[in-house]
This record gives C-alpha cells, structure tokens and sequence, in this order.
C-alpha cells in the first residue's frame, strides 16, 4: 500500500470516529424469509457514513426540516380530492402518474404535518432510484384540505387508507404495490398491514422512524421538538378549522396542552373517540404489530431526537422471532434525514429503493 493510501485510509478512520460512522445494525430471525433479501444489499454491510457536518442530531434534523425540504424542486402530476364514506376528507397526491400501467407504485405516508411539499425530496428519490409512479396518500386535514366533519388524527385511520388503496388499486388494477411509511405516517402503515395480516396488498413494505408503541413513544421526544411539534397541530388541525370543531367541548382543553404526549392523552374526541383507551385501542400499531405478515423492513436511528431509539428496546426479542420483519439501525440519522456525502443525499431513500427492487 502506498504511502498516499496510508494517509488516507488514516485520515478516513479519523473523520469516522469523529462522525460517528458504523456498520448499520439488524434485527431479524436468520432463518426467515428476509435473511437472502439482506444479501442483496451491500449498503447494509457498509458504513453510513453520515454527512460530516451533519453529525450531531440536532443540526442534522434542523438542517432536513428548515432547509432540505425546502430546497427541492418538484412538480406533482396533481392532486386527487377524495370524499370518505363519512364525508371526511383525504387526498391522494400522484408523482408519475401517466407511466405504464403496470409499473408498480409506491403508497406513501407522510409525517405528522405531512404535505405535498414536505414530502418532495422522498418522492422524487423514490421515483429516481425506481422509475416507479408514487401516490402520496394525504391525511384528513393535511396541506389545506377542507374537513367538513370534525374529525382528525396525528396517525392516520386504516379506514381511510382503505378507501385510498381502493382508488389507486382502480386506477392501476395491473400495478404491484410497495409502502412506505415516514416518522407518523409509520403508525398508519403498521397498523393497517397488522389488520390486513396475509391480505395487505403490498409486495414489500418500509417504515421509516417509527416510534412503536404510540402510547409511551411521545414521552420520549426531546422537549424542545415535542413542544415546537404541538405547536404545529395547533396551527395544522385546529386554527384553521375552528368552525368545524366547534361542537368538540374539548378542543380548548386540547389547546392548553403544551407537548406531544399531553396533546395525544387530550385530542381523542377530536380523532372520533369517546375516551383515550378507545382511541389507544384503536390506533396504536403494536397491539396488531405481530401480526404483520408481509416484508418489512423498518429503519430507526440510534440518536433520533424525536422517534427514541429507546422506544425499540422492548421489541428487539420479537422481531428476531418474526420471519418477514429486519430493523436496521444506524448510529446517527437524526429523524428522517440520513443524509451522507458532500451532497447531502439520503441513505434512507437509496435502502428503501434497493431493498424494493429485490421483490421485482
């Protein structure tokens, strides 16, 4: 080896230490069906080697959130307004619409203030690293939309994504289809493939910092985010719609709440619930966790802010008994950010898209 190459080797092992790059760690049954899946992605037996002035959690997040989702440029195909059966109102927003019919397509839910525009940089990813079309599946409440009946939640309704798989399936009936869940959005998604068990109609499924059991994940939230988070419900869901909670006595309650925790304990009535437990029973994803049945690989940070890795800890066990289920952990990623490289590209969307392009 050549003196030049010493030198850099050296000055490589420095800056990952000081960056805190590792080998990702995973979490599943060896003997089960994902083990030969794993094998197809080298990413996973190499460093993430986060971008170097990106490795402290905090300027990673602020960096993703204030300036990345800004930055990127992306023009949607349109926007699909859907009436639900209860006359609520969700949406589904299309990126690669017009591509063949029988491309597969991504369903994709967002985070917990998700918009179109939050979401450009995973879907433009998304559709570069596949060449697949992707329908952004918007909550009731999101991005402006009208909510005629009050009635909202932070997670998402399996019923509504129902109804929205039901349009994408009709308009695409030929279209393998593929999930992937961000940060909130996680909650519906796992969920609803804990419901469905064997029927989920995905090939393969992602979900991207979850927090696990949506009950105690909030009270792991550092307390800077989970107090600027809970201002930014009040400004999403309830501000603008003041008129349509009018006839829920406890939105004023829910407005006095001051974090995440306090804010899920409060708005159950807002969500359709007559108390917490009801809502708790009927959204929280790990009740129904260990009945997921399809491929899924879920993706979590050792230094997330917002989803802890602290909230995995119970279930480490359990998914090492699961046959479809791998989690990857990285030691830094912040929330949804992952990004390596002088570029600031996402790690997550490059794994997400390799780890689909193994069911094709």
């Amino acid at each position: 080896m050549s003196v030049v190459n010493k030198v850099g080797n050296l000055a490589q092992k420095l800056l990952d230490q000081i960056t805190g790059a590792e080998k990702p760690k995973l979490y599943y049954d060896p003997k089960g069906d994902l083990k030969d899946v794993l094998t197809q992605l080298p990413q996973l037996q190499q460093k993430y080697r986060p971008t170097p002035w990106l490795s402290n959690n905090h300027a990673h997040l602020l960096y993703f959130d204030l300036i990345k989702k800004k930055s990127v440029k992306l023009k949607y195909d349109h926007t699909e307004q859907l009436t639900m059966q209860d006359g609520g109102i969700t949406a589904i927003t299309w990126y690669g619409y017009d591509l063949p019919k029988d491309i597969p397509t991504i369903v994709l839910m967002h985070t917990i203030t998700g918009t179109p525009d939050s979401m450009r940089e995973l879907v433009r990813d998304l559709n570069t690293y596949t060449g697949w079309r992707i329908a952004l599946c918007l909550r009731r409440g999101h991005a402006g939309l009208p909510m005629p009946i009050p009635q909202m939640s932070v997670f998402g309704s399996t019923h509504d994504l129902r109804e929205q798989l039901a349009v994408i399936q009709n308009h695409f009936p030929q279209s393998d289809l593929y999930a992937v869940g961000s940060s909130a959005g996680t909650g519906v998604l796992v969920r609803y493939l804990g419901e469905e068990g064997e029927n989920a109609p995905f090939k393969a499924s992602f979900a991207m910092c979850p927090g696990y059991d949506t009950e105690k994940g909030f009270e792991n939230v550092h307390p800077f985010y989970s107090k600027m988070m809970t201002k930014k419900l009040f400004k999403a869901f309830i501000y603008p719609y003041q008129n349509t909670w009018k006839s829920v006595e406890s939105v004023q309650q829910v407005l006095a709440t001051k974090n995440l925790q306090e804010f899920q304990n409060s708005y159950f009535e807002m969500a359709g619930y007559v108390d917490y437990a009801s809502y708790n029973q009927a959204v929280n994803p790990i009740y129904v966790f260990e009945n997921v049945k399809i491929p899924l690989m879920v993706l979590n940070s050792e230094d997330d802010p917002v989803c802890s890795i602290k909230n995995f800890e119970p279930y480490k066990q359990t998914v090492q008994g699961m046959p479809n289920i791998v989690v990857v952990t990285t030691k830094k990623g912040s929330h949804c950010g992952f990004y390596e490289g002088i570029q600031t590209k996402s790690w997550a969307s490059r794994l997400i898209a390799d780890y689909f392009k193994t069911f094709k």
